[in-house]
């Protein structure tokens, strides 16, 4: 039997020829993508920051109602300026000195009419409790005079007022404003006409200073701080995504910050500029490959 298998193995040495074992080495190397970011990557999270920070400001400016580059009565009138006519509903009360309410008081509203070039004018009288209304007005910038007569004078009490236009899908736009009367001795401190002793009329004008910034519906001034808040909301947002992205490496949380950004507006409109810019140098960011070691 064992003369059998050292046959075979004979005949298949004969068969089978015999070749040297070669070694041979291959300059293949092994890569995955770099976790780091690219350069230009690091470069536009950068310039994110700096947009966050234009938003942030934005936001910033409209919270600060009575300060800033835009105020909220500026925002107001020109979102005034294209809204329908007819579509401002003027409400409030007439109180004295003491709080109380005027009866019977005369509110005369008048305003320039875009379309005729002239003034328009209508009336209304407070009732028992101060209160009055006007419905279907135009939005935008209207003078006000209270008057009230008494001890023989006729006090006429005047103010700028914006009447705000409807918001987002309301069809009606709301202005509700509360008028303190001056006082008797207030108005008999001002001075007549013509350099008169005495007069029946007698006015005190707030309009000359309410030229810039006239009275407008407090909770139209609520919203606007309400923008802000979520305009520095965003800008924050922003910013955690674009040192998310620096530390993990990632081109899509650094495009997810550039569109977070764009809505933080910025003065002029520049954060939403300068968000699409960014949002368009995350495609030139190159993915860099590195050896697997």
């Amino acid at each position: 039997m064992s003369e059998e298998v050292g046959e075979e193995a004979t005949y298949l040495d004969e068969v089978v020829e015999e070749t040297p074992l070669l070694f041979a080495s291959s300059e293949t190397v092994l890569t995955i993508e770099d976790p780091n970011l690219h350069p230009i990557g690091k470069a536009t999270a950068i310039f994110l920051l700096f947009t966050c920070l234009l938003g942030f400001l934005n936001g910033l400016d409209y919270a600060s109602p009575t300060d800033g580059l835009v105020r909220p009565d500026e925002f107001v009138y020109r979102l005034a300026l294209t809204a329908p006519d007819d579509t401002a509903t003027f409400t409030g009360s007439v109180v004295d000195e003491s709080g109380a309410p005027l009866v019977n008081a005369t509110v005369y509203l008048s305003w320039l009419d875009d379309g005729s070039g002239m003034w328009v004018s209508e009336e209304n009288f407070t009732d028992e409790n101060g209160r009055f209304g006007f419905e279907e007005l135009d939005p935008g910038l209207i003078r006000v005079d209270v008057i009230v007569y008494r001890d023989d004078h006729r006090d006429v009490f005047s103010n700028r007022v914006l009447l705000s236009p409807p918001a987002l899908i309301e069809p009606i736009g709301f202005t509700d404003i509360d008028f303190q009367f001056p006082s008797a001795e207030t108005f008999a401190q001002q001075p007549c006409e013509g350099n008169m002793d005495e007069c029946e009329i007698r006015t005190v004008d707030r309009t000359p200073s309410q030229m810039d910034h006239p009275l407008m519906d407090p909770s139209a001034a609520t919203g606007y701080v309400l923008v802000g808040f979520a305009f520095m909301g965003l800008a924050l947002i922003a910013a955690g995504f674009s040192v998310w992205a620096l530390k993990a490496g990632s081109v899509v949380l650094l495009r997810t910050a550039s569109v977070v950004a764009f809505f933080t507006m910025g003065h002029y409109y520049s954060a939403c500029v300068f968000g699409l810019l960014a949002f368009v140098l995350t495609f030139a960011v190159p993915r860099r490959q590195i050896p697997l070691t």
